[in-house]
C-alpha cells in the first residue's frame, strides 16, 4: 500500500527470482498487515522478511537459512551484532523485553528478521495490523515451545528512513498491546 515507489524497487529487485514475492495491498494496512499479505502469499516452506531501511545486507539471509538447515528448528531469530542506535533505544528496548518477560513469561531475543516455518504463521490468530505483530508472532512461538535458534548478524547503519520505534509513545503503545495480547491468550 505504500505510495512511495516501493513497489517499483521491490520488483525490479525481485527480478525473476521465484523466492522473493512483490506485490501491493492497496491501501496502507501498516507492517503487520504487510507481513500478513506477504506470508499468505508466501509459497515456500520458509518465511522471512527484510525491513526496507537498508539496515540487514541481504546476505545476512543466509546465516538464518544455514541455522534452519544445520538445527532442528521451526524459527529462527536474529540478534544484531553491532547496532549503535543510541543509549535510548537500548534502554526502550530492554524496557520493552522485561515486559514482555513480565507479561509472558518468555525471553525474546530478536532484534531483526527471523525466519519461520510459514504453517506457524496463522493470520487469523494474529490480531494487529501494527508494528507490534513483530512481538506478538515470536511471543506466540517462545510461549508454545517452538524449537528455535538465534543467531547473530550484521546491522549496517540506516540507509533510508528514520526510525519510528525509539519512542516513549511507541513503547507505551506496546505496553498496552503486550497486556491486550495476554488477555486474548
Amino acid at each position: 500500500g505504500s505510495t512511495d515507489g516501493t513497489l517499483a524497487l521491490a520488483r525490479e529487485v525481485c527480478g525473476d527470482d521465484p523466492r522473493c514475492v512483490a506485490f501491493s495491498s492497496g491501501a496502507n494496512r501498516g507492517i503487520g498487515g504487510a507481513l500478513k499479505a506477504g506470508v499468505a502469499s508466501s509459497t515456500q516452506p520458509w518465511v522471512t522478511f527484510l525491513p526496507c531501511d537498508g539496515q540487514i545486507p541481504e546476505g545476512e539471509l543466509d546465516v538464518l537459512l544455514e541455522a534452519a538447515h544445520r538445527d532442528p528448528v521451526d524459527v529462527v531469530f536474529s540478534v544484531y551484532r553491532d547496532r549503535d542506535d543510541g543509549l535510548l533505544r537500548k534502554v526502550l528496548s530492554a524496557g520493552v523485553r522485561g515486559m514482555i518477560l513480565a507479561a509472558h513469561g518468555v525471553r525474546m531475543r530478536s532484534d531483526g528478521p527471523y525466519l519461520f516455518r510459514r504453517e506457524l504463521f496463522r493470520p487469523r490468530e494474529l490480531a494487529p495490523d501494527t508494528f507490534f505483530l513483530n512481538f506478538e508472532f515470536p511471543i506466540r512461538m517462545l510461549r508454545r515451545g517452538v524449537r528455535h535458534a538465534t543467531v547473530t548478524i550484521e546491522c549496517v547503519p540506516r540507509q533510508r528512513g528514520v526510525s519510528k520505534s525509539a519512542r516513549f509513545k511507541v513503547v507505551w503503545r506496546v505496553a498496552k498491546e503486550l497486556v491486550a495480547l495476554r488477555a486474548r491468550l
